[in-house]
C-alpha cells in the first residue's frame, strides 16, 4: 500500500504543489478498483488505483468524451504513465440512494430522480454522438448476444443454485426467443449498463454520474428500467410510472424523430425483467460464490422486487418453462430461504465478541450457556511486524487496509461467518440468551481486533442482534 500511496502522491504533485492534508481509502463496492480521497484545505480529489488497465482506458476515454460535451461526469485531472492510477475531480460522497434512504420518498427526492433521468437522456443521446465504441470493455453493443449473456448469467449463478428441476433445453430455447424479441434495432445511443441510484452522486441538489465504464452502444429503455426497478430503492409503482413518462417527455426533446411510446414501453417492460434477473445473477455470484454478506442480504430484496413486477406484468404463455420457474422463485418458501432470522425488542440473545492475546490466555464465558467460538488469527500475516503499524491497532484504517489488501483476512472471515451464522440463526429461533465469539492473535492488537470489529458489524447488519464488543488486551497494546 505504501508504494501505491507514493505513486499517488507523485501524480498528485503534478496538479498541486502543496502537500495534501490527508488521504483516506474509500470503502470498495463490487469491483477491484481502490479509491482514495485526497484532501488539502477546502479542496479534494479522488485517486483511483486499478491494475485492470483496459478498464481504466475505457473509463478515462468515456469521462473525457462526456465531460467535453458538458455532461455531469468527473473531470480527469492526471493519469500515471502506466495508466494504473488516475486522479479526478471529487463530485462528493452522497449517492442518490443514500438521500432516498435518509429522507424517504419526498418531493425533493422525486425531483432528484427527475434530474437523473433528464441527465441520462442527455448522456444517452448527446453523449452517444461521435463516441468511439471500440473502447468498450466487453461487447460494443447491447444486442441479442448481450441479452442472452445476462439471462445465462442469472441461470448459472442464481437459478441453478436453487436446485429446482426444470427442462434445461427448453429454457435455453425460450431464452433465445426472448433475446430475439428484446434485441433493439435502434442502437444509436449510449447505454450506461449499470444506471442505479448508487452510481448517481448528489451535490448541492445537482446530480452527477460515476462508474459508467461498463457502457456500450444500445437502446434507451434499459437504463431507465435499471434505475426505477433497483431493489434497494423500492420505488412505488406510481413513482415508476410518472418517472417513465417524464423520461419519455425529456428524451423526445433530444431525438431527431418522434419516439414510438408504445414500442418503448413494451421494450422497457422486457428490460425490467432482464435487469431484475441480471441483478439476481450478480447477487448470486457475489453472495453465494464469493460469500460477500452485503450481496447475500440483498437477495430477498431482489426476489420481492421480481414478485412485484410479475404481479403487474405476467409472463407470456409462449415461455411456459420460464414462467413456471419465476413464479416458483417468488414464493414465500424461496424468499424465506434467503431471509435471515432477525432479532427484535423481545429477543433475549446477546452476542459477546472478544479479541484477545494468546499470551494472556483465553477469555472465560460465565453465562449459563458457556462455550462458544474461538478463532485463531495467527495464520494471517501480522501487521504488527512492520514499524508503520506496530503502534496502531485493528481499529485504525492503515491496519485495516493492510489486512484487506495484503492478507487472506476477507477469505478467512467469510468462512468464519458461514459457521457462526448457522448458530446465530438457531439461537434466535430457540430464544437462547447468550453466545460468545472470540478472536485471538499474538498480541490481541491487530488481527484479532480487526476480525472482532468486522464480525460485530456483520452480525448487527445481518441479524439486527445486540452485540457487546470487547478488546480484552487493550491495556497492553503497544503505543
Amino acid at each position: 500500500m505504501e508504494d501505491v500511496l507514493t505513486h499517488i502522491n507523485n501524480l498528485y504533485k503534478t496538479i498541486n504543489i502543496i502537500d495534501w492534508d490527508q488521504i483516506s481509502k474509500i470503502p470498495q463496492s463490487g469491483g477491484d478498483r481502490i479509491y482514495y480521497r485526497i484532501e488539502q484545505g477546502s479542496n479534494s480529489w479522488i485517486a483511483t488505483y486499478n491494475l485492470n488497465i483496459k478498464e481504466n482506458e475505457t473509463f478515462l476515454y468515456f469521462s473525457n468524451h462526456f465531460f467535453s460535451k458538458g455532461l455531469p461526469v468527473p473531470k480527469i485531472l492526471a493519469v500515471s504513465e502506466d495508466k494504473s492510477i488516475y486522479i479526478q475531480s471529487d463530485l462528493g460522497n452522497v449517492s442518490l440512494l443514500e438521500v432516498l434512504e435518509k429522507e424517504g420518498k419526498t418531493e425533493r427526492v422525486f425531483s432528484l430522480f427527475q434530474k437523473s433521468l433528464k441527465a441520462l437522456a442527455q448522456l444517452q443521446v448527446n453523449g452517444g454522438k461521435d463516441l468511439d465504441y471500440s473502447y468498450c470493455l466487453t461487447s460494443k453493443e447491447f444486442g441479442k448476444h448481450s441479452i442472452l449473456t445476462d439471462l445465462l448469467y442469472y441461470k448459472y449463478y442464481f437459478l441453478d443454485t436453487l436446485q429446482y428441476p426444470y427442462d434445461k433445453q427448453t429454457l435455453i430455447d425460450e431464452f433465445e426467443m426472448l433475446s430475439d424479441r428484446l434485441a433493439s434495432k435502434d442502437l444509436n445511443h449510449f447505454l450506461f449498463r449499470d444506471f442505479q441510484s448508487r452510481n448517481i452522486i448528489v451535490n448541492n441538489d445537482e446530480v452527477y454520474f460515476i462508474d459508467f465504464q461498463g457502457g456500450m452502444q444500445g437502446g434507451l429503455s434499459y437504463d431507465v428500467a435499471s434505475l426505477l426497478w433497483q431493489a434497494k430503492a423500492e420505488l412505488s409503482n406510481e413513482w415508476k410510472q410518472k418517472l417513465v413518462d417524464y423520461y419519455i417527455s425529456e428524451v423526445q426533446k433530444l431525438l431527431p424523430t418522434a419516439l414510438d411510446e408504445t414500442k418503448f414501453k413494451q421494450q422497457y417492460e422486457g428490460f425490467v425483467l432482464l435487469r431484475l434477473l441480471q441483478v439476481l445473477g450478480a447477487y448470486g455470484f457475489r453472495g453465494l460464490f464469493e460469500r460477500k454478506a452485503h450481496f447475500l442480504s440483498s437477495i430477498p430484496l431482489g426476489l420481492r422486487n421480481l414478485k412485484n413486477f410479475l404481479s403487474i406484468s405476467p409472463l407470456s404463455k409462449e415461455t411456459p418453462v420460464f414462467a413456471s420457474i419465476l413464479n416458483w422463485m417468488v414464493t414465500d418458501e424461496v424468499i424465506e430461504r434467503f431471509t435471515p432470522t432477525l432479532a427484535n425488542e423481545k429477543t433475549p440473545l446477546v452476542i459477546t465478541i472478544n479479541s484477545f492475546s494468546y499470551k494472556k490466555g483465553l477469555p472465560m464465558d460465565e453465562t449459563e450457556n458457556g462455550g462458544g467460538f474461538i478463532f485463531d488469527m495467527r495464520g494471517i500475516l501480522n501487521p504488527g511486524r512492520f514499524d508503520d503499524y506496530k503502534k496502531l491497532s485493528g481499529q485504525d484504517k492503515p491496519v485495516q487496509d493492510f489486512l484487506e489488501q495484503r492478507t487472506k483476512m476477507n477469505t478467512y472471515l467469510n468462512s468464519v461467518w458461514d459457521l457462526i451464522d448457522i448458530t446465530v440463526e438457531n439461537y434466535l429461533s430457540r430464544d437462547f440468551a447468550s453466545l460468545q465469539i472470540n478472536f485471538g492473535c499474538t498480541g490481541g492488537q491487530h488481527r484479532s481486533v480487526y476480525a472482532a470489529e468486522q464480525t460485530a458489524r456483520h452480525l448487527r447488519n445481518k441479524f439486527k442482534v445486540k452485540v457487546i464488543l470487547e478488546h480484552t488486551n487493550k491495556s497492553n497494546w503497544v503505543k
